[in-house]
This record gives C-alpha cells, structure tokens and sequence, in this order.
C-alpha cells in the first residue's frame, strides 16, 4: 500500500487568540482538505490539532503515514521522545493534555513517521495547509475550543 502523506498546519492571531488549522492529505491521485477556526486558542494547539484531525481522516487501519509539519512543538515531542517523558511524569501534568491525549489513541492506530519542513520556505502544501489555517482563523464562525477557553466562571 502507498503511505498517505500529511500535510499540516496551525495559525493563531495572537497567541492566545482566534486560531485555525489547515490540513492537506494526498495518496495517490486522492486527495482531502481540511480547516476549523476556534475564537480563542494557541498556535501550538492548532498546530497539534492538525495532525490529530489529520489522523481522524484517515479510513485505511494501521496506514502508513507520513506527516509533514512546520511544528518544532510536534515533530520533537515525538521524533526526540518528549511524549515517552511526559507519560512518565503523568501526561495530564502537560500543557495541551487534552489534545495529546487525543492524539496518542489515533497514532496508536498507524504506523507514523514525523518530517519537520520549514515553514513559508515555498513547500505548495505546507503554503496550502498556511492558507487554510489563516482562512479559518479569520472565519466569521469560530467554535470555542473546550480544552482551552473555559466557561464563564470555571477554572481550566
């Protein structure tokens, strides 16, 4: 089977601020876009978001995956083995628990590999996945992201 590629990216309009996520998926001659826009947010979370939805997309069990990221954040917890030391000392003591709690039940499912590329160096998709961030950021509707805004009157 052809590995899936996944492209992805995250933008905040400040950090915290309004945020989305771009993703681009191709295999073969298939290929899927994706973007969400939150009102108030971080760009680390939108950068991680992109993948695991990225991830979510994907129908083909235990695929081969490679992901493309212009996140130093997300390809070093995992190429550099970050994930492993937060597990140890209680992952729900990380910032962005929630999301990579998320993350690791759908990359548990395939078989990933992490490519950091540059970001705004001229890559078409990672310049894609940028555009599509940007766009749902700047949409007139956001959704709250839940792991991060918390209601009025509660404590995160």
């Amino acid at each position: 089977m052809e590995p899936i590629n996944l492209y992805t990216d995250g933008s905040s309009r400040g950090n915290p601020g309004p945020g989305g996520y771009g993703v681009v998926l191709s295999c073969g001659p298939h290929r899927k876009e994706i973007s969400e826009g939150f009102r108030c947010t971080t760009n680390n979370r939108m950068e991680l978001l992109a993948v695991i939805v990225g991830l979510e997309a994907i129908k083909r069990p235990n695929a081969q995956v490679n992901v493309y990221s212009d996140s130093s954040y997300v390809v070093k917890a995992i190429n550099e083995g970050w994930i492993q030391g937060w597990l140890k000392k209680g992952l729900h003591k990380q910032k962005n628990a929630d999301l990579w709690e998320r993350f690791l039940v759908i990359y548990r499912k395939h078989q990933v590999r992490f490519f950091w590329i540059k970001g705004h160096a001229g890559h078409p998709e990672n310049e894609r996945c940028d555009a599509l961030a940007v766009e749902a950021a700047l949409s007139q509707e956001l959704k709250v992201d839940s792991g991060y805004e918390a209601a009025p009157g509660q404590l995160l």
